[in-house]
């Protein structure tokens, strides 16, 4: 369900003349958003469903603000024809993007457009993408990846999935179920009927594989679900409970946490060999281990000092200490890609709030304010998390989305849990 079946063809322009200076710096602390013009995409009826995507995404992003088309003073009837800059600096747009779909004889939709600056006068960007007509919505997302990357030097992230907890039922007989949608709550599939329960899922950074928890047959394990096939395997035949699985960056291991008499560890998993190493062995609760993007260390929390707290330690179990010092009870730490912060969430005067702080423990900040707020996910560019919100009263979960500067807090799905974020689709 996830094979590309994306065709890029011929790049038309890939930089913009030396006077072209439209640019979104990220980086700085109290962000307007940039005004940006896109017009529905010419040719076929398609196009004016993927601008209307684009338009959703970079909107969303917070850092653009595209202008409502009824402002609109040129109308766009040739994408290879230059725009007149003029009409575009009346309405204070200061990009635009053009586009045309077009349906090609093979039965592929063909989609173009272009970037331009409007003050520099210029075409920052192009390119032409082939793809069956069903997958425009995929199309929308790729061109949005393009733009955000063009104008801010970031990836983008639009072109993801999310694994999570869809839910239904009352309070107290919920239904779980393991499923995967688009970045922007579209396209919900459910890969899990919910006839047990299910938790906690992860995606695989370089295969089409989830590993999550699963209560089948009435016994906590963690399993591996292949989205290629639909193919569902136990992860390993331990004796007791396995929970809190996540890949390390590579694919190729399985970090997790296995229950033996009440004790709770840390093991790591190869995949390939399945043999299985444990790296924790102190009498408290060490869970929801996460690996840094390089491979060579592991967040984890543990009550060991007499609360839960966030802990790190080498790959192989080595110099395991404590970072977290800001007070409350903090746990399920997720390591950013970038590697330069770690998400967690925070138990401070009877509520939860997600946080980042920096792997030394330094920095720490909270990033929301809800009411029950837990479960960060990061974007492939380590600029926006994903978080699980429970309304006060336990009136049902929501997934919700937020800037890494606690900006720009987003509403994604209700009646879900447990996001986690794929990399970048290939």
């Amino acid at each position: 369900m996830m094979r590309l079946l994306l065709a890029l063809a011929v790049l038309l322009a890939v930089s913009a003349p030396a006077r072209a200076t439209l640019v979104v710096d990220v980086n700085q602390g109290n962000i307007q958003p940039l005004p940006i013009a896109i017009p529905d995409f010419i040719g076929d009826p398609a196009g004016a469903n993927i601008a209307k995507v684009v338009r959703a995404d970079l909107e969303r992003s917070g850092l653009f603000r595209p202008l409502d088309p009824k402002s609109f003073i040129e109308q766009i009837k040739n994408i290879n024809t230059t725009p007149a800059f003029a009409n575009w600096r009346v309405i204070n747009a200061q990009g635009l993007v053009t586009g045309q779909a077009s349906m090609q004889s093979d039965g592929r939709l063909g989609v173009d457009f272009r970037l331009w600056d409007i003050y520099g006068e210029s075409q920052m960007l192009g390119k032409r993408y082939f793809t069956e007509p069903g997958n425009w919505r995929r199309i929308a997302h790729i061109v949005s990846d393009e733009i955000y990357e063009r104008l801010t030097g970031e990836k983008g992230y639009f072109d993801t999935r999310i694994v999570f907890i869809a839910e239904t039922g009352p309070a107290k007989l919920r239904r779980k179920k393991l499923a995967v949608m688009d970045e922007d709550g579209y396209n919900p599939s459910y890969l899990t009927r919910g006839d047990y329960l299910v938790l906690t899922p992860r995606f695989n950074p370089t295969a089409q594989m989830i590993a999550y928890m699963s209560y089948i047959q009435g016994k906590p394990r963690v399993y591996l679900f292949d989205l290629e096939s639909g193919r569902q395997e136990m992860l390993g035949n331990f004796p007791n409970m396995t929970f809190s699985p996540r890949f390390s960056p590579d694919g190729n291991k399985v970090v997790m946490t296995l229950e033996n008499g009440g004790n709770s560890d840390i093991h790591v998993m190869d995949l390939r060999t399945r043999s299985s190493q444990r790296l924790t062995t102190d009498p408290a609760i060490d869970t929801s281990p996460s690996f840094s993007p390089d491979g060579r260390q592991i967040a984890f929390e543990s009550d060991r000092g007499g609360s839960q707290q966030v802990y790190v330690m080498n790959a192989d179990g080595t110099n395991q200490h404590r970072i977290s010092f800001g007070g409350g009870k903090n746990g399920t730490p997720v390591w950013s890609p970038r590697g330069d912060l770690i998400a967690f969430t925070k138990q401070s005067g009877g509520a939860f709030h997600v946080g980042v702080m920096h792997p030394d423990g330094s920095g720490e900040r909270m990033i929301t304010n809800g009411w029950e707020d837990e479960g960060p996910t990061w974007a492939p560019n380590g600029r926006v998390l994903m978080f699980t919100r429970t309304l006060q009263g336990g009136r049902g979960s929501q997934i919700w989305s937020v800037d890494v500067t606690g900006r720009n807090e987003r509403k994604v799905l209700s009646d879900a849990s447990d996001p986690a974020w794929s990399p970048l689709i290939q």
